[in-house]
């Protein structure tokens, strides 16, 4: 082609852009403008506690997802429930997904040499159209074998998470997904509502839940995907992406911890459970840890003893700064913490009603739990919200 052909190609290409373009601002009169229309930020987190260890069903929670639906795309829903196995309170809640009956043996086997079994049975579900291609889904409650815990020399919650991370990574078929005493996770790949009617959540009754609609963008929707991710008592929902998921995933597994499940939320969860279980620090410390304030802004504390705080954490832990926009819920015994990152580039609203904290990604998810929520508030990035059942409570 001639170069003159090449010109008047590229002539008539700009005047045909310039009368589309001229067309598209007559339109454009009409158009919505930022803050009139709704753009979801992707995934949707809610969470509810009654102060008191006051019981609801998991009905309630599973309500708060509905107004936030298009939050998800159907890859993926869950929930945690705290105080949700009274009868077995002193035992470990395994819930597991088998994709054979033949694993499901093999890690029965495996389970009764390192626990005694008090109780064996399939996590109760009802069939929807919703929810297909489901695996097998079992629960046991046990406690660890002392005289194994002895040959070891390993605390019970040490010799337990050691448990879940062989499982998960040597156990091919089988995925612990749920470890903790008297509360349990429920997920799947659909929407958070239809999960919560597969599970049967109206028959549970807690003084804490979690729940998380998911939208993935770079990772597979599958039944261990899905949130929450537990470790023993530890369970995290998490809305974002985290841009420092490799620099924290190289120094957790070097504790022995093991990022199997193809999703970046699973590395906080252990963040967390090694931050708080491991190394002692408080959630307000591990919040300092994993959303931790600019240099400059340390430098700007007026408190000699609190600039000393935030300079040695920051030093001491550089590699689980989690950087990226994020707004999680943990969910522990006896508790919930809630966090930004510091940014606060994902939404997260708190809001009180009587003995009650509700947490979402919206006000209206808030509202569908309790229409006459109070006081209702954004907290600012890096700014921890913790709710603490009452002593005894729980």
């Amino acid at each position: 082609m001639s170069k003159g052909v090449h010109f008047h190609a590229d002539l008539l290409c700009m005047k045909m852009n310039s009368f589309i373009f001229q067309i598209s601002l007559k339109g454009k009169t009409n158009m919505k403008i930022e803050g009139q229309v709704r753009i979801p930020s992707g995934c949707a987190i809610a969470a509810v506690i009654s102060k008191e260890g006051n019981k609801m069903s998991g009905e309630l929670v599973a309500g708060a997802m509905k107004p936030m639906h298009d939050r998800s795309n159907g890859l993926g829903g869950g929930f945690a429930g705290y105080g949700i196995y009274p009868a077995y309170k002193d035992f470990y809640a395994l819930h597991v997904f088998f994709d054979q009956r033949a694993t499901r043996k093999d890690c029965e086997v495996f389970l009764k040499e390192r626990f005694e079994i008090v109780k064996s049975e399939i996590i109760p579900t009802r069939k929807i159209p919703a929810i297909i291609d489901e695996p097998i889904i079992w629960r046991y409650f046990v406690t660890p074998l002392q005289s194994v815990l002895a040959n070891l020399q390993l605390d019970e919650k040490e010799f337990v998470a050691r448990t879940v991370m062989k499982i998960n990574t040597e156990m091919r078929g089988a995925h612990v997904f749920s470890s903790g005493k008297n509360m349990g996770t429920f997920k799947a790949v659909g929407f958070p509502e239809d999960v919560a009617v597969f599970y049967k959540l109206e028959e549970y009754m807690g003084y804490s839940w979690t729940a998380h609609g998911r939208y993935p963008t770079n990772t597979p929707g599958w039944w261990g995907g899905a949130h929450p991710f537990t470790l023993l008592d530890y369970s995290i929902v998490h809305n974002g992406e985290i841009s420092s998921y490799d620099a924290n995933r190289r120094f957790i597994e070097m504790f022995g911890y093991k990022c199997t499940l193809q999703t970046d939320t699973e590395v906080i969860t252990y963040i967390l459970d090694f931050l708080v279980r491991i190394q002692g620090l408080t959630l307000e410390e591990a919040a300092s840890v994993i959303a931790a304030p600019f240099w400059s802004t340390i430098q700007d504390k007026t408190d000699p003893g609190e600039q000393e705080a935030y300079t040695y954490l920051r030093t001491l832990f550089p590699s689980l700064l989690i950087t990226g926009p994020f707004s999680i819920v943990l969910g522990y015994s006896g508790g919930l913490m809630a966090l930004n990152d510091r940014l606060k580039l994902r939404s997260m609203v708190v809001g009180e009603k009587d003995d009650r904290v509700f947490i979402a990604s919206e006000e209206a998810a808030i509202r569908a739990m309790e229409p006459d929520a109070a006081d209702i508030w954004a907290p600012a990035g890096g700014e921890p919200v913790i709710v603490k059942v009452k002593e005894g409570a729980y």
